[in-house]
């Protein structure tokens, strides 16, 4: 389990193409200090596996599934992606609950300049809008946002200065493709009416 909140950058070092699946060797000084093999790690809000770890480099496996349903195959050498190391369970929870599994992807639509802040508004698929109430949350390539406004299929996600220097938000253009993943509690929620 992730909290959404950014650690630092990576930087993808190599893709190999291995049977359907892409190996990335990110490196990255933080957060690959204490990542030992086996360990799960958010990349771009994915959920991924560390296969092997060398210094400060680390490479993860993402496999059919995953590159069907987010964003990591249009990744290419030298892109910067968003990081974040598991929750442990003395931590503050400072974000909200995040797991790193991509429900779907969105696309940047329009980036709004403002005095103090940039509104960057993402198109979702509309079946996902129930998910969304203003002031929820929402993961954008992993990092925990809050929803500022929504409209028609899309939705708007104000970034403070810090947000826009820690993460990869600096790198979006309209056109980006980002992984969403939808608050947790609002589908558990969903699924206990269902079955009630």
């Amino acid at each position: 389990m992730f909290t959404g909140l950014v650690e630092e950058t990576g930087t993808i070092k190599e893709m190999r193409r291995r049977k359907g699946s892409i190996i990335f060797t990110v490196e990255a000084t933080k957060t690959a200090k204490d990542l030992d093999i086996d360990n799960s790690i958010a990349v771009n809000g994915v959920c991924l596996t560390v296969i092997r770890r060398k210094g400060r480099q680390f490479d993860v496996q993402a496999v059919e599934e995953t590159l069907r349903k987010t964003s990591l195959g249009s990744l290419e050498i030298s892109n910067l992606v968003n990081l974040e190391r598991p929750l442990r369970a003395s931590d503050r929870l400072g974000g909200h609950f995040v797991l790193g599994h991509v429900d779907a992807t969105g696309t940047i639509v329009d980036i709004e300049d403002r005095k103090s802040s940039w509104m960057f508004w993402i198109r979702y698929p509309k079946r996902f809008r129930k998910y969304l109430i203003p002031v929820g949350s929402i993961a954008v390539d992993g990092v925990s946002l809050t929803i500022a406004s929504l409209r028609r299929n899309e939705f708007g996600v104000s970034i403070i200065p810090y947000t826009m220097d820690v993460t990869t938000f600096k790198d979006y253009r309209i056109g980006t493709t980002v992984n969403l993943e939808y608050d947790v509690l609002a589908k558990y929620a969903e699924s206990f009416l269902k079955k009630h």
